[in-house]
C-alpha cells in the first residue's frame, strides 16, 4: 500500500537539500520526491516505512515527521475502444480510430546443412 508522508526538515541551503535528495532517492519502493524549500517540508509517496526514512534523513539534518497517511491514487479511466456514435447507432472499430492493424510477418524456415557450412562439426 503506497504511503504518503510528509517531513520537516532542518535544512538551510541547496547543498542540504541536494543531500537529503539523494539519501531518500535511494531507498527502495519511492514513487516521487516533492521538496518545499519556503516551507521546508519533504513529501515522499510510496512503498516506504517511514521510521526507516527519518532514520536515513536524522543523519543528514534534523527530522520530525509532520504526517503520515494513504496517498491518493489518481482515477484510472478504462480506454474504451467500442464508443458508441448517436448519429450511427453502431460501434467504432479499431481501424476507423486511424490505426491499421499490420500484416502478420512471415515465417521462413532455413536450416543451413554440414555442405554449407564449413565450421560444421559431422559426427559420422
Amino acid at each position: 500500500m503506497t504511503k504518503k508522508v510528509v517531513l520537516k526538515l532542518g535544512i538551510q541551503d541547496e547543498k542540504g537539500k541536494q543531500k537529503a535528495m539523494m539519501t531518500v532517492s535511494s531507498l527502495p519502493g519511492i514513487d516521487s520526491i516533492v521538496m518545499d524549500m519556503k516551507d521546508k517540508k519533504l513529501t515522499v509517496t510510496g512503498e516506504v516505512d517511514p521510521v526507516s526514512l527519518v532514520g536515513k534523513l536524522r543523519k543528514i539534518c534534523g527530522t520530525e515527521i509532520v504526517t503520515v497517511g494513504p496517498a491518493k491514487e489518481p482515477e484510472k479511466k478504462e480506454p474504451n475502444i467500442m464508443k458508441e456514435d448517436p448519429k450511427k447507432g453502431a460501434g467504432t472499430k479499431i481501424e476507423d480510430l486511424g490505426h491499421p492493424i499490420p500484416p502478420p510477418l512471415p515465417y521462413y524456415n532455413y536450416s543451413r546443412g554440414a555442405d554449407e557450412d564449413p565450421n560444421s562439426c559431422v559426427i559420422s
